[in-house]
C-alpha cells in the first residue's frame, strides 16, 4: 500500500507511468462532485471534481495489491466532502421549500385571491377580497340551477340576477346583494363597490359562467340578491319627478317576454305602480328580467295579490278602465251594439246558474278622452283574457273597456303591444290634464 507519506520513488516506474498516462488520456465529469477516470485496462477511478489537478499534481494516492489489482476509489479531503455535503443538503432543502410554497400557493389561490394580488390591485377593489373558486367547483352551478326555481325563490327569499346593468340598477335600488359570481376582475371594478362589502365575491372561469348564464354571450357577471320588496326600495328622482297619476294591473299574465315588456313599457310612460294578480308569471324570472331591462327598479311592483289587495295599493278616486283587444275594427252605427252584445248580462232560461254573469262595459277606442284622473289600467292574458273580477272593479268605478281599432284579418293585439299603445296613451291624456290644470291655477294668480 502507498501512502502520501511515503516517497514516490517507492512506486515501480513503470506502474506510475502507466497510471500517470491512462489517467491523462481522458476523462468524463460525473454529476457535480465527481470526476471518473479511465485507467488501465479499463479500470475506472472517482475522484472529486474540483480537486481532480490537485490529485493529479500533488496526491497520486493509489492502492496496488501484489496480485496488481488497483484500488478503485481514491479518497478525497474529508473536509472538502462535507463543505461540498453540506452545500448539496442546503440545496435540496431550498428546492423542497420553494416546491411547497408553489404547491401551497396554488392551493391557497382557491381559497382567498387577494393574498396573491399586489397594493395597487387592492386600491383598485376598495380593499374587497374575494375567493377564487377551484377547477370542478359546482358551487355556481348548484345557485344558479336553484335560484331559477319559483319555489326556491318563494321559500329561501332570494332572485339571480345577471349582468353589469341589472346589478348597478339593483344596488342603486338599495337592493341587498348576497353573493356574486365575476369572471375577471375588469367585470368586477365596472360595478359599484362600495356596495359590495356585504356580499360574498367568488371568481369563476368564464367557461364555467358562460355554461350557467343565460345569455348567448355572458357577461361575466352574476349575483344572488336577497329578495327585493317594492315598498322598500328607493326609485331614481328622475323616474319619480316624471311620473303620472298611472296605475297598471297585470290580470292573468303567463308569458314572461310579455310580462317583462309591459313592465319595461310601464316604465317608460312613467306609471306609478305595477301591481299584479296571483295568476300572473313570477316577475322575478329570468326571462322577466331581461325583458324588463331594469324595470324592477325603475318602479314599484307588487306580485302575487288577491283582488282585495289590489284596492288598497289604488286611490279612493281612480277609475279602472280594461283592455280589450278582441274587438274589431269600428263600424258606424254598430261598435256600441256589437260590443254590448258581447258583454251584456242575459236572462235567458238556457244559461246555466253557476255561470257567472259578465258585467257590462261600454267599449271605446284608445284616443279618445278617458284619462281624466287618476287611472287604472288592466291588461290581460292573451289565453285566458280577463278575469270576472277585473269587469267588475271596472263596473264600480264607471270605467270603460278600451279597444285599439285594426284593420280586417287581424285577429288580435300582442297583449304587451296593446298595453304600450294604451299606457303611452294615457300618459298623453294626463299630462294635457295637469297642463290644464297648471295653467288654471297660474291665471288665478295674476288676477
Amino acid at each position: 500500500m502507498i501512502h502520501e507519506s511515503d516517497s514516490c520513488s517507492s512506486f515501480p516506474v513503470t506502474n506510475m507511468a502507466a497510471l500517470m498516462y491512462n489517467v491523462c488520456r481522458g476523462f468524463v465529469i460525473f454529476g457535480e462532485r465527481s470526476l471518473l477516470l479511465r485507467g488501465h485496462n479499463n479500470h475506472r477511478i472517482l475522484v472529486n471534481s474540483r480537486r481532480y489537478v490537485r490529485a493529479l499534481r500533488r496526491r497520486p494516492v493509489a492502492v496496488v495489491y501484489p496480485d496488481g489489482e488497483r484500488e478503485r476509489l481514491i479518497k478525497s479531503n474529508e473536509a472538502a466532502d462535507k463543505m461540498n455535503q453540506k452545500l448539496f443538503t442546503q440545496k435540496d432543502k431550498h428546492r423542497e421549500k420553494v416546491s411547497g410554497s408553489a404547491g401551497s400557493q396554488q392551493w391557497s389561490g382557491h381559497v382567498s385571491g387577494c393574498a396573491e394580488e399586489s397594493p395597487q390591485m387592492k386600491d383598485k377593489l376598495s380593499g374587497l377580497r374575494f375567493e377564487k373558486a377551484p377547477a370542478g367547483e359546482n358551487r355556481l352551478a348548484r345557485v344558479a340551477s336553484v335560484a331559477r326555481s319559483r319555489a326556491f325563490r318563494d321559500k329561501e327569499g332570494k332572485v339571480l340576477l345577471e349582468g353589469r346593468r341589472l346589478i348597478c340598477d339593483a344596488l342603486s335600488a338599495g337592493a341587498a346583494p348576497q353573493m356574486l359570481f365575476f369572471s375577471a376582475v375588469e367585470r368586477l371594478q365596472e360595478l359599484p363597490l362600495g356596495k359590495l362589502q356585504q356580499a360574498k365575491l367568488i371568481k369563476v372561469r368564464y367557461e364555467d359562467m358562460k355554461t350557467w348564464s343565460d345569455l348567448v354571450t355572458p357577461q361575466g357577471v352574476i349575483a344572488i340578491f336577497s329578495k327585493p320588496d317594492a315598498s322598500r326600495l328607493v326609485f331614481p328622482k328622475d323616474t319619480r319627478f316624471q311620473s303620472v297619476p298611472l296605475f297598471l294591473l297585470c290580470d292573468n299574465l303567463r308569458d314572461a317576454g310579455n310580462l317583462g315588456t309591459i313592465l319595461r313599457c310601464a316604465a317608460a310612460a312613467g306609471c306609478e305602480r305595477v301591481l299584479l294578480t296571483k295568476g300572473c308569471v313570477d316577475t322575478w324570472e329570468p326571462k322577466v328580467l331581461r325583458a324588463a331591462m331594469g324595470a324592477h327598479f325603475r318602479l314599484p311592483v307588487f306580485p302575487n295579490l288577491d283582488w282585495d289587495e289590489i284596492s288598497k295599493h289604488l286611490p279612493k278616486d281612480v277609475v279602472v278602465h280594461v283592455a280589450d283587444n278582441s274587438i274589431k275594427a269600428p263600424v258606424p252605427g254598430q261598435i256600441e251594439k256589437g260590443s254590448l252584445d258581447d258583454y251584456s248580462e242575459s236572462d235567458s232560461d238556457e244559461e246555466s246558474d253557476d255561470e257567472p254573469s259578465l258585467p257590462c262595459l261600454k267599449p271605446q277606442v284608445y284616443y279618445e278622452s278617458w284619462a281624466q284622473r287618476s287611472t287604472a289600467l288592466v291588461i290581460g292574458g292573451e289565453t285566458h283574457g280577463l278575469s270576472l273580477e277585473a269587469r267588475r272593479l271596472a263596473v264600480e268605478t264607471e270605467g270603460k273597456r278600451l279597444f285599439v281599432p285594426m284593420a280586417p284579418g287581424v285577429e288580435s293585439l300582442n297583449s304587451a303591444m296593446a298595453a304600450s299603445i294604451l299606457l303611452f296613451e294615457g300618459r298623453r291624456q294626463l299630462l294635457q290634464l295637469l297642463d290644464k290644470t297648471r295653467r288654471r291655477t297660474q291665471s288665478k294668480i295674476f288676477k
